[in-house]
């Protein structure tokens, strides 16, 4: 069913029970139905069943590694992709399935697993493209697919996995450093020992973090969505913050004021498709930490307005001021597709808060609270496809 359509169907609120029960027959009725584990193991990704999700996915992909979406498939004329994928959760991997719904383009995903050897066969394709997405779990898996991305016999092979690794927060921070009319803050990664002695004033932040200074934004490593993310006021705040928070490792970065008009929040999601900007979806907040379900863009006509306005009118304005720092960032990050999130200054620069490949870019919204949304996703959509089309193209020209 593939997870375009299952997360399709959650997001709408239907009743997804009797999907995994199904599924569950199906996998038991015939032992060598793994499409039928891999989406029961994404039924339970989108129910927040993370340990059966996980349990499920490696019964399926210990006995296939490439699946295809049954929804996509390929003419003549059109294109053969295979996808370079990691085994985890839905945030692991590009959810390339959006990116490519109701097209032509038939999609073959290939999971690098861990421990094992790549198939002996693969299907035929024009081109590849990595879509695991930068995190701790999946750097042994990126490094696999970059030691052999160039030898591989169907070039190209999009976004370079090297690349790809460095868009950890703090390599972010590194890689658009300095960058004109980019603002991002210098991000360190600290243990918690490290951390809890900066909060007891047994450390100085100069050391860990330069130039920064309080309040700081903490997040546990690999966290996304906000889990975890807070504003530490004050070194008094860092103990209980460690308590609430346990984790491995964290990222510490200064905190920037941005609010706008009204003294509001916005904060956008771009895609950068082939170099070029496309804005996704744009929240308005009243509160610093945003994310487009907490901040009631549903229940305000108002804030909708606004999106609809910035979606009208981001190529001549949001995207012309900022066309230095997009054409700096395109540059510096290198990759065929990836997304942001940033917002802008007072100042008047882009403020970059991360850069990854796996976020998140759909049409899911009802288009009766959101007419403008399926618009605008649909030409990012377009545009990503013709990408394709245009690198197939050139391949054959």
């Amino acid at each position: 069913m593939g997870m375009a359509r299952l997360t399709t169907m959650a997001f709408h609120g239907e009743n997804m029970v009797p999907h995994a029960i199904e599924l569950l027959k199906r996998a038991e009725a015939d032992t060598g139905d793994s499409a039928a584990l891999l989406d029961l193991s994404t039924i339970h990704f989108l129910l927040g069943h993370e340990e059966a999700g996980m349990a499920y996915q490696e019964r399926a992909l210990a006995r296939d590694q490439v699946y295809r979406d049954r929804s996509d498939t390929a003419g003549e004329d059109g294109i053969r992709l295979l996808a370079f994928a990691a085994p985890g959760n839905l945030m692991s991997n590009v959810p390339i399935q959006f990116l490519i719904e109701g097209s032509d383009i038939r999609l073959d995903v290939l999971y690098i697993v861990p421990g094992m050897d790549l198939p002996e066969r693969v299907p035929g394709h024009d081109m590849a493209m990595v879509i695991a997405g930068e995190s701790e779990p999946n750097r042994e898996i990126l490094e696999r697919i970059a030691a052999f991305a160039d030898l591989w016999p169907c070039p190209p092979v999009l976004n370079d996995p090297r690349k790809v690794l460095q868009l950890s927060r703090d390599g972010v921070s590194s890689l658009l450093a300095g960058a004109k009319g980019i603002r991002i803050p210098a991000t360190t990664r600290v243990d918690p020992e490290t951390l809890a002695r900066l909060g007891r004033g047994e450390a100085a932040l100069a050391d860990l973090l330069p130039d920064g200074g309080f309040p700081l934004i903490a997040r546990p490593l690999d966290s996304h969505a906000g889990k975890g993310l807070a504003k530490l006021d004050d070194p008094s705040t860092i103990a209980l913050y460690l308590a609430a928070h346990p984790a491995e490792g964290y990222y510490l970065s200064s905190f920037v004021d941005y609010r706008g008009a009204g003294g509001m929040f916005r904060k956008y999601r771009i895609a950068m498709i082939g170099g070029k900007p496309f804005v996704c979806h744009m929240a308005v907040s009243s509160h610093w930490m945003i994310h487009y379900l907490n901040a009631d863009m549903r229940e305000s006509a108002e804030k909708r307005a606004e999106e609809a306005h910035a979606f009208a009118t981001f190529d001549e304005d949001f995207a012309a001021r900022h066309a230095g720092a997009f054409a700096a960032m395109a540059e510096r990050i290198g990759l065929d597709y990836f997304a942001m999130d940033c917002a802008e200054t007072p100042e008047g620069e882009l403020l970059v808060f991360e850069a990854d490949t796996a976020m998140i870019v759909h049409a899911m919204d009802p288009p009766d609270i959101f007419p403008y949304k399926a618009p605008q996703m649909h030409r990012i959509f377009h545009a990503f496809q013709d990408m394709l089309r245009r690198i197939k193209q050139a391949k054959s020209a």
